[in-house]
């Protein structure tokens, strides 16, 4: 009974869509956690999506939640950070970085690369340079309300 149980959850983890968030879309699920970003928080938080992080793009969270105008204590950063890290798988960003299209914002390019890099299914963001690649890209770039509708449908 217990492999047979194994191979149900297996299969289900399978399905579990591989994403790359962008950073303006942890912060805002983070920190201001209403609307569609606050269901994509409790999304990941039920790992009904497994989030890829890389080295660039946490240095890049940690240093957006260093912002002054979001008044963060460290203790309330390392909180934050407590309430989405756990759920995210960390991805080696091969040398050299898989080949992207490139984007007007050099500071989205590791975000491409991740999601290369980590085999996700999609790219998730609200930033209009990352949107405009869509065409260009070999996966899926959307929106959070699309994303979201996607997988409400997946369930």
């Amino acid at each position: 009974m217990g492999a047979s149980n194994r191979v149900k959850t297996d299969s289900a983890l399978s399905r579990v869509p591989r994403v790359v968030l962008d950073t303006n879309l942890v912060l805002s699920a983070l920190v201001f956690g209403g609307g569609i970003l606050g269901a994509l928080r409790v999304a990941w938080q039920a790992s009904r999506f497994q989030p890829l992080v890389s080295t660039s793009t946490v240095a890049e969270l940690l240093r957006v939640l260093e912002y002054p105008k979001f008044k963060l204590s460290s203790t309330e950063r390392e909180e934050l950070l407590a309430d989405y890290l756990p759920w995210c798988e960390t991805v080696k960003i091969p040398d050299p970085p898989p080949a992207t299209p490139t984007c007007r914002d050099p500071c989205d390019q590791p975000f491409l690369q991740l999601a290369i890099a980590g085999k996700a299914q999609f790219l998730i963001t609200g930033d209009a340079d990352l949107l405009d690649l869509a065409e260009a890209f070999s996966q899926p770039i959307v929106t959070a309300a699309q994303f979201f509708d996607i997988l409400e449908r997946m369930n």
